[in-house]
């Protein structure tokens, strides 16, 4: 993916900042710091062309440090689009105020919601995204009181994909179509018509 020079300039305006940051707030797997530009930014971004160009709402579940939603917002208002409306769902306090930071520094915006997805007022959005926060089932549960017909889920899942999705069927209907992620072994789940 070709990044403009502003892209660029606030991705690592954000990845400086994590790595400072990670030494009092545990926000990423250590193991990971060395790698955060592939293992988090790039993983992240690699949804933005599975979005269209139209404008959106996007929920992010449980942001974390703010991947992948949060490197989707930068994208969105510095690679030519800035018509989504980014919502990162986040119940750690300390990781909201990160994420704050990172918006503040960057002049990027987004709505961070700092409470746990069953206790977030539902509203209606066009793409949910998540990555790194629990199996698929459980995603599709946290998902669904935001889902309209068309919305479509964006998960970020590793190699228990197949697995995941044979226990979530045993509650829900879907149609899903399985990418390659940029990590190996990794896929991105894009599910559609999601009903139970």
């Amino acid at each position: 993916m070709e990044f403009s020079p502003k892209t660029i300039e606030k991705l690592k305006i954000y990845e400086e900042t994590l790595k400072k940051w990670q030494s009092k707030i545990n926000l990423i797997s250590p193991s990971t710091v060395p790698d955060i530009w592939n293992r988090h930014i790039m993983d992240s971004a690699q949804l933005y062309p599975l979005i269209s160009k139209q404008p959106q709402v996007i929920l992010d579940l449980g942001s974390g440090a703010g991947f992948p939603g949060l490197v989707l917002a930068i994208l969105n208002q510095t690679q030519g689009r800035g018509n989504w409306a980014v919502h990162l769902v986040e119940s750690d306090t300390r990781k909201c105020v990160f994420m704050r930071e990172i918006l503040r520094l960057c002049q990027v915006h987004a709505i961070i919601h700092n409470c746990r997805i069953e206790d977030m007022e539902p509203m209606k959005v066009d793409i949910i995204t998540a990555r790194a926060l629990k199996e698929t089932k459980t995603l599709l549960f946290y998902a669904y009181p935001f889902l309209k017909t068309d919305t479509y889920c964006l998960f970020l899942k590793g190699e228990n994909a197949d697995l995941e999705l044979n226990w979530a069927t045993n509650e829900y209907n879907f149609l899903v179509e399985k990418i390659p992620s940029l990590t190996k072994g990794s896929y991105i789940l894009k599910m559609m018509e999601i009903h139970k």
